[in-house]
């Protein structure tokens, strides 16, 4: 995954989930890397990752949807 970037991070799945559905729908490619505990849900956090170069308008995404 060198070309990926996180965009997003968070510690709720969930959200991330809604994070991924919104870039898809604006034709970006993104995946989920879930880097939590399995045991203690404390521990960890889970990203977003686009493609390098979707990186800005990914991010330009987000804000207008208020996801930053």
């Amino acid at each position: 995954m060198n070309d990926w970037t996180a965009i997003f991070e968070t510690a709720k799945p969930y959200e991330a989930e809604m994070i991924k559905d919104i870039l898809d729908n604006n034709g970006i490619e993104s995946v989920i890397l879930n880097q939590q505990d399995s045991s203690y849900k404390l521990f960890g956090n889970v990203y977003v990752m686009v493609q390098a170069e979707d990186s800005e308008k990914a991010a330009e995404i987000l804000k207008s949807n208020h996801c930053e």
